[in-house]
């Protein structure tokens, strides 16, 4: 029998060996605040209502992080260049970000949510996935929940938030988005193929540019083109992505709702008002190096891998990394590191760089580090030369690893 590409969830429970509970329908509620720095700096400061509003340092090396609503009409979105955003709407009003005050507010967002379920897993200050197929409320349905939880946001905060509900994550992100901005939109179970059929396959999580592209070079434009090609040739083209593609493809997303994410990576990085010399960036490192262990000592695991990151003034990126035996255990210590990587950048003496990044990755449990430790000095104290191998000391050597890429 040809292979129709469509793909239920008996099929997932089927393939996957999972017993039918397991992909029992959900309730997932995906709740965005509206423009949510701006609409905070909008409902602070009156004068600003109505008007175009961007949240960004004024500066040739700044980028846009919020635009009100009225902003947007002149084509202002958030990652753009400011400069560019000043020349769109010469009008509109630049005010700094004030983050403190967003982490405030995002915490109150939260606590509303908590009243509902424990299952809330947040993606930034401003949206977060909560399931609500058992909510603390006893309320009959998602949509009450998600009407409830908005109700709330307006009157203790005097925000606006849109709300998607689905049977999953992803459908839920995707109707979120549909009705803003102060919107709510539900997609029901019976009505999610057709529902999915006409949108583009942009729309599907992990589908960036460069696979919208290989989609199209294969005639696949639209969620109900990607439905139609068969599961093993989407496979064959995608590996295990194409799996992952048509599973979304048919409204599948097995993904639960994790309230307790753990740490990938942390990360500290500057953009200069001007160029710098390599010379010049030493001082940066330090400063950044200095954020991020603030950052490290606050998370229960430590990271193995150190990583710099530069972009020069022709906008090539650069990364190197390291992963030393030890994980640094100073401040000072991840500077030297850091900084050693810089002698790994192979470039003309006259390069300059517009920006300068910091980070740490590769988390993993304290213990494991005190173990290897253990294991190590067993090892170095009980092994034996054997021929071929006079010093015997090898195992007492570094393990560092280094690799250097160009993105």
């Amino acid at each position: 029998m040809p292979d129709s590409g469509l793909y239920s969830l008996n099929d997932v429970r089927r393939d996957l060996r999972l017993p039918e509970q397991h992909v029992a329908m959900r309730k997932i509620v995906h709740v965005d605040m509206d423009v949510f720095y701006a609409s905070v700096e909008q409902r602070d400061d009156p004068t600003l209502r109505g008007r175009p509003v961007v949240v960004a340092w004024r500066g040739a090396r700044s980028v846009v992080c919020a635009a009100s609503y009225e902003a947007r009409r002149y084509g202002i979105r958030s990652a753009m260049p400011a400069l560019r955003a000043e020349r769109l709407c010469p009008e509109a009003v630049f005010v700094p970000p004030d983050f403190a005050r967003y982490r405030s507010v995002s915490e109150h967002v939260r606590g509303i949510f908590a009243r509902h379920t424990k299952l809330i897993e947040p993606l930034s200050l401003d949206e977060a996935y909560l399931d609500v197929t058992q909510n603390r409320q006893g309320l009959p349905s998602a949509t009450d929940v998600a009407r409830s939880i908005r109700a709330s946001i307006r009157e203790e905060l005097s925000l606006t938030a849109s709300a998607g509900i689905a049977y999953n994550k992803f459908l839920a992100k995707i109707a979120s988005d549909w009705r803003k901005p102060d919107g709510l939109f539900v997609i029901r179970p019976e009505r999610a193929l057709d529902f999915l059929t006409p949108l583009p396959v942009a729309r599907l999580p992990g589908v960036g540019k460069v696979m919208e592209q290989k989609l199209a070079a294969l005639g696949l434009t639209t969620i109900g083109e990607l439905r139609n090609t068969g599961r093993e040739d989407l496979i064959h083209h995608f590996g295990r992505s194409g799996a992952r593609l048509n599973e979304l493809a048919n409204g599948i997303d097995l993904q639960p709702v994790c309230s307790e994410r753990l740490t990938q990576s942390i990360s500290s990085e500057d953009t200069f008002e001007r160029d710098l010399s390599m010379g010049e960036l030493l001082p940066k490192i330090a400063e950044l190096t200095e954020r991020v262990w603030q950052l490290a000592a606050r998370e229960s695991r430590i990271a193995r891998t150190i990583v710099l990151k530069l972009k020069t003034s022709t906008f090539r990126v650069l990364t190197r990394s390291e992963t030393p035996s030890h994980f640094p255990t100073s401040a000072d210590e991840l500077e030297q590191i850091a900084v050693a990587l810089t002698t790994r950048v192979d470039l003309p003496a006259d390069t300059r760089f517009r920006l300068v990044g910091v980070g740490i990755s590769g988390f993993v449990e304290r213990s494991w580090e005190k173990q290897r430790e253990l294991d190590l000095g067993s090892l170095a104290t009980h092994r034996q030369p054997s021929q071929g191998d006079e010093s015997g000391d090898s195992l007492g050597a570094t393990t560092s690893r280094s690799w250097i890429t160009d993105v």
